[in-house]
């Protein structure tokens, strides 16, 4: 035999253990080795495969789309491999899969933090100003504020205070302050669309972002009131110019 034929049947199955098989293995220390090495290695995969699985794992996996009755099974080698092969690519796809729509939700969040965040340093700053005012505005002054963004409120969400232009961050929004039944908020409408609907906070308010055409309603009330419900309200009022 020679050594190419030798490696191909080594290979192929470390354990031959034919009259053949035995001559050529103790041919040389090269083939001893080689032998005893796949040998080893054998062992430790079949240690490896060794895991607690029902023993017609296999043949309801293979068969579960057919709707066959599965044929009782031989517990064998290939068997283990076979199940143990599909445990590891479910894991390994479930990992993935999980861990793809968790970089989703992470991306998301990412894209609509910078505008909650430009939100809340907004109403920090001219809470000394706009807080004690009250202009009593109508629904005409906040339509022709939002008429440069191609809609229109069919009513008010409650009493507004203020509204007016304003600039955030390198954009031109509408700043509106607006009382709800969750209490007094302010309430923007920025020419940039948000990718999802998302929250945002420190350590005095919250607020939500949410989608809306081709731009994003933004509320920021007190923190611990949910923003949603007023986010919602404002939404369903608009009325988008065609």
């Amino acid at each position: 035999m020679d050594d190419l034929e030798f490696r191909r049947r080594i290979l192929a199955d470390p354990n031959d253990n034919s009259a053949e098989m035995i001559e050529a293995k103790n041919s040389s220390l090269v083939n001893r080795k080689l032998s005893d090495e796949l040998l080893q290695l054998d062992t430790k995969l079949e240690k490896a495969l060794k895991v607690d699985v029902p023993d017609d794992l296999v043949d309801r996996i293979l068969f579960h789309q057919s709707g066959q009755t599965p044929a009782k099974p031989k517990t064998t080698r290939v068997h283990l491999a076979i199940a143990a092969s599909i445990a590891f690519a479910f894991g390994v796809f479930t990992g993935q899969f999980d861990q793809i729509i968790s970089n989703a939700d992470v991306t998301r969040s990412a894209e609509a933090a910078p505008l909650g965040q430009i939100a809340l340093s907004h109403v920090h700053d001219e809470a000394p100003f706009i807080d004690t005012i009250d202009e009593s505005v109508q629904l005409s002054q906040v339509n022709a504020k939002l008429k440069p963004f191609g809609t229109e409120l069919a009513s008010l969400p409650g009493h507004v205070y203020y509204v007016n232009h304003c600039a955030f961050g390198n954009k031109n929004a509408l700043h509106m302050v607006v009382d709800t039944p969750e209490g007094k908020v302010t309430v923007f409408v920025v020419p940039e669309q948000s990718p999802a609907t998302a929250s945002f906070n420190d350590k005095t308010m919250a607020g939500v972002v949410m989608p809306i055409k081709n731009a994003s309603l933004i509320v920021v009330g007190d923190k611990g009131t949910d923003m949603q419900p007023v986010a919602k309200t404002i939404k369903s009022e608009l009325q988008w110019q065609i």
